[in-house]
């Protein structure tokens, strides 16, 4: 089963907009599969930021040199490389999907080579050294990472002018179509739009004859589009559209493009304060909107913890998950584990897993009937497995396996999803982190037969302001409540 099949779209007619959930799911995209320009883009932005790396080692290096041969301690200067990088890397410096100019790095380089001088100065023998061999050293060091990355950028700057990054723009029609445009006129800007992804289709008749690229009005359209061009960047006109269209373009995101904001309509005189990634674009201006899809920074630390935690939980937690499955063997009869079908993340399904504290009448009902809490035929043990959680252990041996987090969105029965989906437009970006065991939701008492709405904002929230230390706090937050009666 996949994501297509799962989530299902809203009833009625469908715009290339509200089928963004089909068009790019794991499922819609032929399994991820993407045209060679696309496949090209990427590794072109990977060997890039490769380059930046070895540029910034190669510079740390050559400042080396320039120090007398008696101070040269290799594991000193190994440091003072690992930690500029470091600190290069946090200040998104490897990021390629923006191409600065010769002099934009200039300030935040220095400035982290500073620090990272100052920090192996102060801890090591170089602070021997006079001062004027180490201002020296430094800025031999700053110079070469700046030319060496002046370098990196030029080349690939040429390249997209020889081959610009095809682009959707989405936004109203009018003004999407203006932009595009614009862009075409500029093919040194280093995109090229190869398609509208406009809601508004009322005024489409009115502007259909004008040249420019298509204005993709469906579905199929907006996959072709996607799949035949290896779009990688979105282009995204107007406040209004940002909000109005939060769920898609967090989809496109986790999806792997880059996507950008542009003003297209109100002059801007550099008065609108400073943002990460900001700039222009064939004269419009232009900011980083969402940070780019695929693996979140921190989700190796989050996948370690994952593992490291269920595994340990489940050594201890293995003589009361016997006792309960005896007991419940004992009472209820056979049948002690629950195995039900659940959606995970990117749409994905995988089967939960729960110790049975109710028989369903049918598979039917089980995959639809959404609360079986207050049944009246379950025991009091039963109940009791309910509202102090144990019988949500099992699924520590989801998390352990990586079908689950232990913390995230909670996940629900494929029915649900594509009833929820429907009825809240923000349901289906839920899925762009694996589903958990407990999450910001189930902290704010929303378990059980709460509201879906609710419940929706909350972990969209979560994802949206993930860290690692939220992960912890939430986890303590839920051991403390462990024990309260909640219900599931």
């Amino acid at each position: 089963m996949t994501a297509d099949s799962t989530v299902a779209s809203p009833a009625g007619q469908q715009s290339a907009l509200e089928g963004a959930g089909s068009v790019l799911g794991p499922g819609g995209l032929a399994a991820g599969r993407r045209a060679p320009a696309g496949r090209g883009a990427r590794r072109q932005r990977r060997a890039c930021g490769a380059f930046l790396g070895l540029v910034d080692g190669a510079a740390a290096l050559t400042a080396a040199l320039v120090v007398p041969a008696p101070h040269r301690y290799p594991l000193v200067f190994a440091l003072l490389t690992l930690g500029v990088i470091a600190l290069n890397r946090r200040a998104s410096l490897y990021d390629t999907s923006v191409v600065p100019g010769a002099f934009d790095e200039l300030p935040a380089v220095w400035g982290r080579i500073a620090v990272g001088w100052a920090a192996v100065v102060a801890l090591s023998p170089l602070r021997s050294l006079s001062m004027s061999m180490l201002i020296g050293a430094v800025a031999v060091h700053g110079a070469a990472a700046c030319a060496g990355r002046a370098v990196v950028h030029g080349s690939r700057r040429r390249a997209l002018r020889r081959r610009p990054c095809p682009a959707l723009v989405v936004g109203p029609v009018a003004t999407a179509r203006r932009v595009a445009a614009a862009l075409l006129r500029q093919p040194g800007c280093g995109v090229r739009p190869v398609g509208v992804v406009a809601d508004d289709l009322e005024v489409l008749g009115d502007i259909d004859e004008e040249p420019g690229p298509p204005v993709l009005t469906t579905t199929q359209d907006a996959r072709l589009a996607l799949i035949q061009n290896g779009v990688e960047t979105v282009l995204v006109v107007g406040a209004a559209t940002r909000v109005e269209k939060a769920a898609l373009l967090r989809r496109l995101a986790a999806y792997g493009c880059v996507l950008w904001e542009l003003d297209a309509d109100s002059p801007w005189y550099g008065l609108g304060g400073c943002h990460e990634g900001a700039g222009q674009l064939a004269g419009f201006p232009r900011r980083v909107l969402l940070p780019r899809g695929g693996r979140r920074r921190g989700s190796a630390g989050k996948r370690m913890l994952d593992v490291v935690l269920s595994g340990t939980l489940l050594v201890l937690a293995g003589p009361v998950l016997l006792v309960c499955a005896v007991v419940l063997r004992v009472l209820d009869g056979p049948g002690v584990v629950f195995r039900q079908e659940r959606i995970g993340k990117d749409g994905r399904p995988f089967t939960m897993l729960k110790l049975r504290t109710h028989r369903p009448a049918s598979a039917h009902e089980a995959a639809t009937r959404w609360s079986v809490a207050n049944e009246q035929d379950m025991s009091r043990f039963c109940h009791f497995l309910r509202r102090t959680s144990l019988d949500e252990l099992l699924q520590l041996w989801n998390v352990f396996r990586g079908d689950m987090s232990l913390v995230g969105p909670r996940p629900e029965r494929p029915y649900f999803v594509a009833k929820f989906s429907q009825a809240h437009p923000g349901y289906p970006a839920r899925h762009r982190m694996r589903t958990g065991m407990t999450g910001l939701a189930q902290i704010h008492g929303l378990r059980g037969d709460t509201s879906i709405e609710d419940r929706c904002r909350y972990d969209n929230a979560y994802i949206d302001n993930w860290s690692l230390w939220q992960d912890v706090c939430i986890l303590l937050r839920t051991a403390a409540q462990f024990v309260r009666p909640t219900g599931s």
